[in-house]
């Protein structure tokens, strides 16, 4: 299945993608896409219900604006470094373990809202992620069983300010949280849909100029390594989200000189089986 929430900000309801392509109102079934739902067998009876309803559910307008596929989980958990050729653009070695780090949940947007560059900032940048979403809590889970804890995938956009993430000491939390700064969907799509994560195009490209253009096979940790370790440190709750990290090609490693977002720049981004998000960056105000 593939999950979406649409409507105004902070008034979104649930819906669907068919195989059709034609968006449903799944307002209808009687949950949003949160902890609860996640958590219990939302999935397994939204199934259910769309097999019997989804032809007559009333069709949403691709007009009408995505809101992000799921409800403001408990916490997003973003994996650095994670392309070996990232962490070489970067000036840095890849890590023998995962570096973690968080971002928070308040910068959460939908796919196609503006990008707000924040107040003084001069070194916004871009970062096309595969987004890994909970759907049973783990708590020390092993790799063997790591992917029975997984609900689906979607795209990310882990925008980050550089200056602040690596200038201005302390965690790079700074540098990652703020608003509009994790644009997630179109959809959620659910593990059926995705067969295999680590062999999924991922691209990215600013006012029409491909940047990114990478597969989530070069990842150096996959996502049952991820979601284990991850899980060795903290429990995953249904809902949280793990962006697994990005690949060579952001502004930051630019050579001669990096390149970083303006108002008026186009961001355009997209993972195979995941669909694609557009941002217009913008000053905030």
């Amino acid at each position: 299945m593939k999950l979406i929430r649409f409507g105004q900000p902070g008034h979104e309801q649930p819906g669907l993608i068919l195989p059709d392509g034609r968006r449903i109102d799944a307002s209808a079934f009687g949950s949003d896409y949160d902890e609860a739902f996640f958590g219990g067998d939302g999935l397994t009876r939204l199934g259910a219900w769309a097999a019997t309803h989804a032809a007559s559910a009333p069709t949403v307008d691709p007009s009408v604006r995505l809101g992000p596929c799921l409800v403001r989980p408990s916490k997003i958990v973003c994996v650095g470094l994670n392309y070996a050729d990232h962490a070489k653009e970067s000036g840095m070695e890849p890590p023998r373990e995962p570096i973690l780090f968080f971002k928070s949940t308040s910068a959460l947007v939908g796919p196609d809202d503006d990008l707000l560059i924040p107040r003084g900032s001069h070194k916004t940048d871009w970062e096309v992620e595969l987004a890994v979403i909970i759907g049973k809590k783990a708590s020390y889970v092993s790799e063997a069983d790591a992917l029975q804890h997984v609900a689906g995938y979607a795209l990310h956009n882990d925008y980050s300010e550089r200056a602040w993430q690596l200038e201005r000491g302390g965690q790079w939390v700074k540098g990652k949280s703020c608003d509009t700064f994790a644009p997630i969907g179109p959809f959620l799509a659910t593990q059926d849909e995705i067969p295999d994560p680590h062999h999924l195009k991922l691209w990215l490209t600013v006012n029409g100029k491909t940047f990114q253009n990478s597969t989530t096979a070069q990842m150096i940790f996959g996502v049952p390594q991820l979601v284990s370790y991850i899980s060795q440190f903290m429990t995953l709750l249904p809902g949280d989200v793990i962006s697994t990290g990005t690949p060579p090609g952001v502004g930051l490693g630019i050579k001669p000189e990096p390149v970083f977002l303006k108002a008026g720049d186009v961001v355009e981004l997209g993972i195979e089986g995941l669909g694609s998000s557009r941002q217009h960056a913008r000053n905030a105000p």
